[in-house]
């Protein structure tokens, strides 16, 4: 059959896909799809390097629903190949997409990652140091760009609770490098303290960083965030320096 991947682009696949996976804590479904003639392999010279993943979670419990990488004219050590490994000679760009969910972010805010990441900082409310513990955090996205974000959260030192609610627009700052929360619009909640609501906002945009979605040898910039109702959607380029094989 011509369209079968050849003995070296399947050793090539196999061997990337597991490099991957290894460096996830879940995965539901993740393909590696190097595409090249034999001749161009042995000159190492590879056409596109695809991998596509489902339900692929990192370290810290941040879940992907989904990724698409992409990268084009793929330069590689020939010899490489012989032991099943796709050693890049030059770095390559990789456009990628990467998609959440409502339930994914949830997910994180509520990790033991992010608790501990909240609870370690000290705070003034009401020009008392704090220190706080998330009870329950509900992160919506809304569509129209929007999200929200509704937080119970425990006052250690005098054992209150307080509420904290905000709507927001992600927005990708010019270097790719971070995502910050704009136009943000606070809830009913009375008496909110700015400290507990900042803490929040810079804990959702922590989140968002495709920087805790790197993974060895790959780093990602955001080029685009799109919020639609239930789902969260970045295009970014990645700048790949290795692809993780076995």
């Amino acid at each position: 059959m011509p369209d079968s991947p050849g003995l070296g682009e399947q050793a090539l696949n196999k061997a990337a896909e597991i490099g991957l996976s290894n460096q996830l804590d879940e995965v539901e479904n993740l393909d590696v799809n190097v595409k090249t003639d034999p001749l161009k392999l042995v000159q190492g010279e590879v056409d596109t390097v695809t991998i596509e993943g489902e339900g692929l979670v990192m370290q810290k419990d941040l879940r992907m629903e989904e990724l698409k990488m992409q990268m084009d004219s793929v330069a590689i050590n020939p010899l490489s190949v012989a032991f099943g490994k796709i050693e890049l000679t030059k770095p390559t760009q990789a456009s990628t997409r990467v998609v959440l969910t409502e339930a994914d972010i949830n997910r994180a805010f509520n990790s033991e990652y992010v608790r501990s990441q909240l609870q370690s900082q000290k705070m003034q409310i009401n020009g008392q140091p704090s220190t706080i513990a998330p009870q329950n955090v509900n992160f919506r996205l809304l569509g129209e760009g929007k999200v929200a974000l509704n937080a119970t959260i425990l006052l250690k030192e005098i054992g209150e609770t307080q509420q904290v609610a905000f709507y927001a627009v992600p927005r990708v700052s010019a270097n790719g490098q971070t995502v910050s929360l704009e136009n943000v619009e606070y809830g009913e909640s009375e008496e909110i303290s700015p400290e507990l609501t900042k803490a929040l906002i810079d804990q959702t945009s922590e989140l968002l960083n495709l920087s805790n979605f790197d993974l060895e040898g790959m780093s990602l910039r955001v080029k685009q965030i799109g919020v639609e109702a239930g789902k969260l959607t970045l295009q970014a380029e990645a700048y790949v320096e290795q692809i993780p094989s076995t």
